[in-house]
């Protein structure tokens, strides 16, 4: 069995050693990183959004994620903390011009540059393929290069003109303690807008309530000053200090009264009866 016509094995092919540990490679990462969507796995297209980490995702991925939350979906866990369409930022991304796309490669003979990449930083020029740090603004979306916004400090976005604060700072594929950085940054957040609502909601209700209580004291001092109140005691016009004149035209005068004997009966006799 084997070993036939004098072929002699080597130490490797009898015994089995540890499994050796495969390595990715960096350059199909950045790729899959920079040029894919992190929910669906397709190539990003616009409108590109990303989340409070800094994960790239396209918008229409990432609203089918939230109307359909199906366990079966492994990829589900990567977008497990979006909770609504509010926890994405629309990207404001600016085109490389130098990037052909597959336009040049139609017959696939053509060698494929992974550094060329779509977008650019509107400020410096760099590309973003991966190999240079960049970040976006939660308050407006634009996205620079980190070497921008360390060279060119501005507390207004160097596009729009957008005031932010460093909180709003996020980068894009960051490395596992800016991942860090960044989670502990979105649960502050959340917890702060959570406190925030319900502060709200008692001064809400006291505005609320604050009319309707000067509404009643506005009734009752009316009622006071013009209008009797229900328990007020109803005076007879016979009693009253008008004339004669005024009182026969009502029914309690003594005038009005009459007896058994002086009322007439009226009856109508008709065709119609007989």
């Amino acid at each position: 069995m084997g070993c036939d016509g004098g072929t002699i094995p080597k130490r490797h092919e009898l015994v089995k050693g540890p499994k050796k540990v495969e390595k990715v490679d960096k350059d199909a990462e950045l790729v899959a990183q920079w040029n894919y969507c992190t929910l669906s796995q397709e190539i990003l297209r616009r409108p590109i959004v990303a989340c409070e980490l800094g994960r790239l995702y396209n918008k229409d991925a990432v609203i089918e994620f939230l109307l359909d939350k199906s366990a079966e979906k492994a990829l589900g866990k990567a977008a497990s903390h979006i909770k609504s369409i509010k926890n994405v930022t629309e990207l404001k991304l600016s085109d490389n011009p130098a990037w052909e796309g597959d336009k040049g490669n139609t017959k696939g003979d053509k060698h494929d540059d992974l550094q060329r990449a779509r977008f650019i930083c509107p400020v410096v020029g760099l590309e973003m393929n991966g190999r240079h740090r960049f970040c976006f603004l939660r308050c407006c979306g634009c996205v620079f290069s980190e070497r921008a916004l360390k060279e060119i400090k501005a507390e207004v976005c160097h596009t729009c003109g957008t005031a932010f604060q460093e909180d709003d700072v996020i980068v894009l594929n960051g490395t596992k303690e800016d991942v860090d950085v960044l989670k502990t940054r979105m649960e502050e957040r959340r917890l702060r807008a959570k406190l925030e609502k319900k502060t709200k909601k008692p001064k809400a209700a006291e505005s609320v309530s604050k009319p309707d209580v000067s509404e009643a004291t506005n009734e009752s001092s009316s009622g006071k000053a013009g209008k009797p109140t229900c328990g007020a005691t109803k005076r007879s016009i016979a009693d009253s200090e008008e004339s004669e004149a005024y009182k026969s035209l009502f029914t309690t005068h003594s005038s009005a009264k009459r007896s058994k004997e002086e009322s007439a009966h009226w009856v109508t006799h008709t065709s119609y009866c007989f």
